[in-house]
């Protein structure tokens, strides 16, 4: 029984497949950013550009690396999202979509803004407080997956996982430290390039996030034990004061 058990921990405690599918679908992430930006542009000779994808992957496969080393079990969780019979419906649908939204509309927009009709050009100071907001996105999501072990990429009540309420970090802060971190990521993109266009789809893409918080929110008080008193706790879902 001991030597069962102590496969069954070193099993959690490695990556398998699901969690190097998702580490290399981060890497990869950013090559698919940039493809369909310059696509969308017509051309490369666009230095912000090469900054957004630089950024970009330091910190978006820099997160998920971490991740693989701190918790590739939860990499690993993360990956087999497909399986997850009991994920919610409505967010079966959602995700997909915020994903279309995010990595593929985001930069093909802010392509061809900045790139091919020059429709804006914001100056330096958007792409200073672009990387800001973009790295401090970053930051806050990977904050809230090493301190939420339940951090998975569905929406479902993890009664196989022993589900349970967490409290600590930003979470002290707002409900769902992650989403605010998924927003400033979006918020930050199209700034880093100067394209003010770029922040139509990316407001569109926060409104997603926001209606997926509505609903996790809501699905989590009504079917998650003890949440609906740590929502009394921590009152606010995003925004401190707001909402």
């Amino acid at each position: 029984m001991e030597d069962s058990s102590h496969r069954d921990n070193v099993d959690r405690d490695r990556l398998r497949r699901p969690g190097k599918l998702v580490l290399r679908g981060s890497f990869l992430g950013t090559f698919m950013e940039g493809a369909f930006f310059f696509a969308a542009a017509g051309r490369v000779d666009l230095p912000r550009a090469w900054l957004f994808l630089a950024v970009s992957l330091v910190e978006m496969f820099g997160s998920v690396v971490i991740l693989a080393f701190v918790n590739p079990a939860m990499l690993n969780y993360r990956g087999e999202w497909k399986k997850k019979k009991d994920a919610k419906a409505w967010d079966r649908k959602l995700l997909p979509v915020f994903g279309v939204f995010g990595m593929y509309i985001l930069p093909f927009v802010m392509g061809l803004d900045v790139g091919r009709y020059h429709w804006s050009n914001l100056g330096l100071w958007a792409t200073v407080l672009g990387v800001v907001l973009f790295s401090f996105g970053w930051i806050l999501l990977t904050w809230a997956m090493l301190v939420n072990p339940h951090f998975e990429a569905t929406v479902r009540i993890q009664t196989d996982r022993h589900h349970r309420v967490v409290t600590t970090g930003p979470y002290a802060v707002v409900r769902h430290p992650g989403y605010v971190g998924a927003s400033l990521w979006a918020l930050g993109s199209p700034l880093i390039v100067g394209s003010a266009y770029g922040l139509i789809p990316a407001g569109l893409t926060v409104g997603l996030l926001v209606l997926r918080t509505y609903l996790e929110d809501k699905t989590l008080q009504a079917e998650l034990p003890d949440y609906a008193d740590y929502a009394q706790q921590v009152r606010y879902r995003l925004l401190p004061g707001i909402w």
